[in-house]
């Protein structure tokens, strides 16, 4: 199997405090990996390792099949990386951003103009291109984020929380950019706070907890460590709540009683008891677990 990441015992450590310690990932080619993890996990340090911008303290890594700290220079060649926050140039207009880019690349005047071009139209920015980024919308800032970390079409590409602080619709068209790089080969490891996201784009999960691996495996996989199936109940008259919570055993949150569900032949029963009681139900559904609840088994944290 082609692995385009590999990291075996990292280890960094901020005085007293270890961001990381002792973390093993793998991404394998044209796949995302999706590293969820608290705030503070170590999940940033991760990628910072990665993308060669601090050395770690121990442990190895590889990236492109480049060792990460002795070939840092090979690596970067390979790589794109889009932090948590825009890094383009407000006082510069869309096109400038990626031109500048690419002359810092070594691309000739007219090549930088013409990959400019066709990552603004890539990317939905060309109406845009004269435009200060600075007037941009947050959605359009990070969509030229991404688009001035893909100048020099990398093959293995860092984000780290790109979609932080954006409403759902500029989100949603940030996810449909990054499946189109996955479609065209291109490895990503995305670092998320929102687990939709790593549902939505992820392959393979690796979920870090104080700077140690928690679980990794497929979003699959890890679902199933949050236990079996889930009955999620909502009585239509809230005042029959309690009575539900009584029959259930559990308490409701938001109107809402789950139960955690091991047989498949219990919610039939539950839901003859809770209609035998004469409780009326607004809502009912068996579902799987959510990452949100494979965070919450594997951390304690919320997402």
């Amino acid at each position: 199997m082609s692995y385009a990441i590999e990291a075996e015992g990292l280890v960094k450590r901020y005085g007293e405090t270890a961001a990381l310690d002792g973390i093993d990932l793998r991404v394998r080619t044209g796949t995302v990996l999706g590293v969820l993890g608290p705030n503070g996990a170590g999940k940033t340090t991760a990628v910072r390792i990665l993308a060669t911008l601090v050395a770690p303290d121990a442990g190895r890594a590889l990236v492109g099949g480049f060792d990460v700290t002795r070939q840092a220079g090979k690596v970067r060649e390979l790589i794109g990386l889009t932090g948590q926050y825009a890094s383009v140039d407000e006082k510069l207009t869309g096109v400038q951003n990626l031109v500048l880019m690419g002359r810092l690349l070594g691309l000739s005047r007219s090549e930088a103009r013409a990959r400019a071009a066709a990552l603004l139209s890539r990317f939905g920015l060309t109406d845009a291109a004269d435009r200060l980024a600075g007037g941009y919308s947050g959605g359009m800032r990070r969509r030229l984020d991404l688009a001035v970390s893909l100048v020099s079409r990398p093959r293995i590409l860092f984000l780290d929380e790109p979609t932080t602080g954006l409403d759902p619709h500029a989100r949603g068209e940030l996810w449909d950019a990054v499946r189109e790089l996955v479609a065209d080969g291109v490895t990503v490891l995305l670092t998320t706070q929102y687990l939709e996201e790593a549902d939505q784009l992820a392959d393979d999960l690796l979920v870090i907890d104080a700077g140690r691996t928690a679980a990794s495996g497929s979003p699959g996989e890890l679902k199933s460590l949050a236990g079996g199936h889930r009955l999620d109940v909502r009585p239509l008259l809230a005042a029959d709540v309690e009575k539900a919570e009584s029959i259930l055993r559990t308490r409701a949150e938001g109107g809402l009683l789950s139960v955690p569900v091991h047989d498949l032949s219990v919610p039939p029963a539950l839901l003859r008891a809770l209609d035998d009681a004469g409780i009326v139900l607004a809502e009912h559904a068996l579902r799987l677990p959510s990452l949100d609840d494979v965070f919450r088994t594997l951390t304690g944290a919320e997402k």
